[in-house]
């Protein structure tokens, strides 16, 4: 019994480039779901094959790929990075508050950028993932996405 599968290889021409720019209002610290979001731009960039790739705009806001099916996941995952990164760890960077050298820490641990294949029009993501945006300021926040699909279109 083999161990390794692999499908056929596909070529596409990247003969198409879509951006957008989504703002995302938060709440404070905690993970926004942008999975459908994001969905919703490769659908209306009428994507077939490529990539969608989504860069975030700040240095105390950070994107991940998570599990989308037990919430605890992700309140496990927002302690261990409170766990690295406390409010009160003796920081000299405090400009805006306890939380802000805290955010930066967060936000280098974690990505400013993700990249996800699409295919046949869809994103690639496993059952149980999702695109999050994670917030690591206490105090909401105006957060700025860049999305940028490029591959080929209908």
């Amino acid at each position: 019994m083999k161990s390794l599968s692999r499908s056929a290889p596909s070529t596409v021409g990247a003969t198409t480039i879509v951006s957008s720019l989504l703002t995302v209002q938060t709440k404070g610290t905690g993970f926004t779901d942008l999975t459908e979001e994001i969905a919703k731009f490769v659908r209306e960039a009428r994507a077939r094959e490529g990539a969608v790739t989504l860069f975030i705009r700040h240095t105390s806001a950070s994107l991940t790929i998570q599990e989308n099916a037990d919430p605890s996941v992700l309140k496990d995952l927002t302690t261990v990075l409170n766990r690295l990164a406390p409010e009160n760890a003796g920081w000299v960077h405090d400009t805006e508050g306890p939380d802000d050298m805290p955010a930066h820490v967060k936000s280098m641990l974690t990505a400013t950028s993700l990249q996800v294949p699409v295919l046949n029009g869809e994103l690639a993501l496993g059952k149980w993932q999702a695109i999050y945006l994670i917030e690591h300021r206490a105090r909401p926040h105006r957060r700025e996405i860049v999305l940028q699909f490029i591959g080929s279109g209908p």
